[in-house]
């Protein structure tokens, strides 16, 4: 790895200031770091979306961003959902629908739908499905995550807050 550089920015609402290597992975800090694992190291290359995370708001791959590309952001993780009141509905509509089964791809999905509620309050289940296109789940199929992605969107719809 090459010299370390200086990054300041905020993660699950604590300011971190570092001197990390450069071209070292937001995964590889997430999980040697902090000791963050609910982000999972799995394809390395930006297609499966275990290693999701949220980045200003929107959905990222963690394998994908370096250190040097962190510096004044806001990054949010898996474990850092319980202060994001879309995610925690999100999360009590997919568990009511058997959404997962090994629960692998959980906490990339959950990260991918809670960037979409956070643009979108409202989406419909295209819109669903475009925003699930970077996520691989291999043991439920995508049906019953999508009807508690939907159901999330009625909770909202219907004024309920956590």
């Amino acid at each position: 790895m090459s010299a370390e550089i200086a990054i300041t920015f905020n993660l699950n609402g604590c300011r971190q200031a570092l001197a990390v290597p450069a071209e070292l992975r937001l995964i590889d800090l997430l999980r040697d770091h902090f000791g963050m694992t609910a982000a999972k190291m799995a394809c390395g290359i930006g297609r499966c979306g275990a290693c999701s995370v949220l980045m200003d708001d929107r959905a990222v791959n963690g394998c994908l961003l370096m250190s040097w590309q962190l510096d004044g952001a806001t990054i949010i993780t898996p474990e850092g959902f319980d202060d994001l009141p879309e995610a925690i509905v999100l999360r009590q509509a997919l568990a009511a629908e058997n959404a997962f089964q090994c629960g692998y791809c959980a906490p990339g999905i959950t990260v991918a739908l809670t960037a979409l509620l956070l643009e979108n309050p409202a989406p419909d289940a295209s819109q669903i499905r475009t925003a699930l296109e970077g996520n691989i789940c291999r043991c439920t199929g995508y049906h019953s995550i999508i009807r508690g992605a939907l159901a999330a969107v009625e909770a909202f719809a219907c004024g309920v807050r956590t």
